[in-house]
């Protein structure tokens, strides 16, 4: 028998701090033959990025490190390998799609250039070689019109264009080993297909293994070979896909297995007040050309919506990313310019300037679809969470100010006493939950919720939904929920609102619309989510 391309034997992952270590990882042993995928799957924290940056030695040194274990790459132990040699193995034998492209990706770099890097260190192309070899991989990974996108910067992408482009850096070398840490996180679920069906086949045709990390079993079932269950660092069961999902023997995995958003929202009544309503609203950005920047055309990301959101009620709004959705979301907010009247309990605040908008970002919050991009690193999670309350709350001491911090940690499932810890010690579905903690540590009336599932694993995004629903019953919130997970939105939405190009294409009651779509569209995006879930529900009833 030949070696395995990856072996990994009796990893342990400990972090230092204060004189103190804790084990994230403990004693993990798996391994990953040439043109396998495995999947490794788990709640936050588990341990599975941990394992991932482990593999390509990417973790912090000496605040963490290898208690027990070898990391067997073509043979060689990667664990204690120097930076040149691992500089070498870095983005040309392996690559790795990170869960967070915001992160990844230098705002002070084109997209041309980002990826035209990758190819010029290790594949000597420049120039025109460079750009088509560019253009190729990001059509390959459906960016549309990529020729108009090369001179974007990554904060003028969509999340899920931002994690396109990521992949196509991935692969651009034609790496032996690609790590996808839930690279399909930001995609909507038309997308989502399409980047699964291009790693197969990519795979196929270059023999690459793949070692896959996700929350999402739909995704799992899909695309892996053999499964591995993670929980508290360890792994609880691991075995080939099929027989996982059809005998599962673990307590935890059978959890998992079973765990999705369940039920309907409440219902709101007919004369309850209108929180915030848009009519016409427009968001045109500029595309600039030639040696003068002179105005050539515009991209129309909000082209005429009309949206009302009620005290009480969920507006879903769904679509593909690029669609709109997060614009629409910041605009209303007043975030980015836009023109449009936008009421908010009556007012038109398309007119207010900051100073006359101040009073009002307490009652208007928002969780973002990024949650490691919107917290500092520099802060701790007590003075990100409290920020805003000192700000809108001065006179609140500082003791009533920790406690309140406090409250809004365990509300959103975390611990308190983990709040003088940074960023970085969380995992991605914790730091989502801090993003949600801090906006409502506030006590806001309207809230934009812009894919406040889409880091967490499935039995979390029941509890986060559950969460959401609790908060808004307590509260009367209003809630503008931007996702492309279908059936989260199913689970929180009154109304559902469906985006394309910048367009409202279809609007009304979410139940109507997920029984009874009318356009084309709409019938694509609930056919790509369901049919996932419907295997999914096939298998654990067996």
């Amino acid at each position: 028998m030949t070696a395995p391309l990856l072996s990994v034997r009796d990893l342990s992952v400990a972090f230092h701090q204060e004189g103190q270590a804790s084990l994230a990882v403990d004693r993990v042993s798996f391994a990953l033959d040439k043109g396998e995928t495995l999947a490794i799957v788990g709640e936050s924290g588990s341990g599975k990025s941990v394992t991932a940056l482990s593999i390509v030695q990417l973790l912090n040194y000496p605040a963490a490190s290898h208690p027990s274990g070898e990391i067997l790459f073509k043979g060689r132990n990667l664990v204690g390998a120097g930076e040149e040699a691992m500089r070498r193995v870095r983005g040309a034998d392996i690559t790795m799609v990170f869960q967070e492209p915001m992160t990844s990706l230098n705002p002070l770099h084109t997209i041309e250039r980002q990826v035209g890097e990758i190819l010029k260190v290790h594949r000597g192309l420049r120039g025109a070689a460079a750009r088509r070899r560019t253009l190729e991989l990001l059509d390959q990974v459906g960016i549309r019109d990529a020729e108009s996108r090369l001179g974007a910067f990554p904060h003028q992408l969509s999340g899920g264009q931002r994690q396109r482009v990521m992949i196509a850096m991935a692969l651009a070398n034609e790496p032996d080993l690609l790590i996808a840490d839930e690279p399909t996180t930001a995609l909507d679920v038309t997308v989502q297909a399409q980047i699964l069906t291009l790693l197969k086949e990519i795979q196929g045709r270059l023999g690459m293994a793949m070692l896959f990390i996700t929350h999402d079993l739909g995704i799992v079932r899909k695309i892996a070979d053999r499964v591995c269950v993670m929980l508290k660092g360890q792994v609880v069961e691991a075995g080939p896909t099929a027989e996982i999902f059809a005998a599962p023997q673990h307590d935890y995995t059978r959890r998992l297995l079973a765990a999705e958003p369940k039920g309907e929202p409440q219902p709101v009544a007919a004369e309850a007040p209108v929180v915030v309503r848009t009519d016409g609203l427009k968001v045109w950005f500029p595309i600039k050309t030639g040696l003068l920047r002179r105005t050539t055309g515009h991209v129309k990301a909000v082209d005429g919506v009309a949206v009302t959101v009620r005290t009480g009620e969920t507006l879903g709004v769904v679509g593909e990313s690029g669609s709109g959705k997060t614009t629409l979301g910041l605009a209303v907010l007043r975030l980015i310019a836009s023109e449009g009247p936008i009421l908010y309990l009556g007012r038109d605040i398309q007119g207010f300037d900051a100073a006359a908008m101040r009073p009002l970002r307490r009652e208007m919050q928002v969780v973002f679809q990024d949650p490691y991009g919107s917290l500092s690193p520099r802060m701790s999670v007590a003075e990100i969470v409290g920020e805003g309350l000192k700000v809108q709350n001065p006179r609140l001491r500082a003791a009533e100010r920790r406690a309140r911090v406090a409250r809004a940690l365990a509300d959103v499932g975390l611990d308190p006493a983990t709040m003088d810890r940074y960023p970085h010690e969380f995992s991605g579905g914790q730091r989502q939950r801090i993003a949600i903690a801090r906006a409502m540590a506030l006590e806001p009336k309207f809230v934009v919720l812009d894919e406040p599932t889409s880091a967490l694993d499935m039995s979390v995004q029941a509890q986060i939904v559950d969460l959401l629903r609790t908060l808004q019953a307590t509260r009367n919130l209003a809630y503008l929920f931007i996702s492309h997970d279908l059936k989260v939105v199913r689970a929180l939405a009154n109304q559902v609102v469906v985006m394309r190009h910048g367009q409202v294409v279809e609007q009304g009651p979410a139940r109507q619309i997920f029984e009874s779509p009318q356009t084309d569209y709409t019938k694509a995006l609930i056919a790509a989510a369901f049919a996932i879930e419907t295997t999914r529900d096939d298998v654990v009833a067996q």
